[in-house]
């Protein structure tokens, strides 16, 4: 019975030195080993021996990069504006040994160098920069991170501003700002399109009228046209007819009745071709009896009796 137990004890014991003895790390684990106290090798991942008793493996140590939110913290601008800022940091650790031994605390460092890098860089810069310039403060953040953190076998991947939050009185004036912005390019807009409408009416309005002016004078040219052909026609039938004397009297005879016509014409003088147009109409129609009797005309110019 007693060598039944001792058997079962050296088995227990065979179990427990061979799981001491056999390590499997896992994908993107690390582990570190101490020999007596001292660092004695890092364990990459897969099938691992170590000697039980005499060295120890550490905590698995995580090489994925790794997110870490710190809460806010409370930043004096250059123009002494206390604002909130939240940070959020991605980092990966490289070298499993220093980030064991180089620092006790690395997230407790990290964060405190992350506050005091960050009360740095906006101290240097006004509230509209802080607000408007986040990029840069990212880039010299992780700068100044990363040379920092280095020596500890960390690498800062990015840093991220997730929030600055002014007092609620500035953000109020800047509320107001915005909307005045806002306001001041909407009036200026709506004055552009004023401008532009009127220009384009104004151009229209030209247009207009020059197209008129070429209409006005497309039809003064065409009825000066047709009256020069219409007396150049009349011309030639009167030169063509080779009218006489007595014919141009009976004509210039029907139209002194349309001279006549109108209520201002209260007393009109007439002319002296009248009397000749008449002595020649009268001689057409006695067929030139008279002629003898006619007295002799007085000189061109003077006065005539009918």
């Amino acid at each position: 019975m007693v060598a039944l137990i001792a058997l079962i004890v050296v088995l227990l014991f065979a179990l427990f030195v061979a799981a001491q003895t056999i390590r499997i790390i896992p994908q993107a684990r690390a582990g570190v080993v101490e020999r007596f106290g001292r660092f004695s090798r890092t364990l990459e991942p897969g099938l691992a021996i170590v000697i039980p008793f005499i060295d120890r493996v550490k905590p698995l140590i995580d090489l994925r990069e790794q997110v870490v939110s710190f809460p806010p913290s409370g930043v004096i601008t250059e123009d002494n504006v206390t604002v909130n800022i939240d940070t959020v940091l991605y980092f990966t650790i490289t070298d499993p040994k220093a980030a064991s031994y180089e620092i006790a605390n690395p997230l407790q460092a990290i964060e405190q160098l992350t506050v005091t890098t960050l009360r740095n860089v906006i101290g240097g810069l006004t509230l509209e920069d802080s607000l408007t310039s986040r990029d840069q403060i990212n880039s010299q953040l992780r700068t100044v991170l990363d040379e920092a953190t280095g020596k500890w076998g960390i690498r800062i991947a990015r840093v991220e501003l997730k929030a600055v939050d002014p007092p609620a009185g500035i953000q109020e004036a800047m509320e107001k700002q915005m909307r005045a912005e806002r306001d001041r390019r909407a009036a200026i807009l709506n004055a552009e399109g004023f401008k532009q409408s009127q220009i384009l009416t104004a151009e229209g309005e030209k247009q207009s009228a020059v197209l008129r002016a070429e209409g006005q004078k497309t039809a003064a040219i065409l009825q000066a046209e047709g009256e020069a052909s219409a007396i150049a026609t009349v011309f030639k039938a009167i030169h063509d007819g080779d009218p006489d004397p007595k014919l141009l009297s009976y004509q210039y005879l029907q139209m002194l009745p349309q001279i006549a016509k109108g209520d201002a014409n209260k007393l009109w003088v007439i002319p002296s071709e009248f009397t000749a147009a008449l002595g020649q109409l009268s001689s057409a129609f006695t067929g030139g009896s008279n002629a003898d009797d006619r007295k002799p005309e007085p000189p061109h110019g003077g006065p005539r009796s009918l």
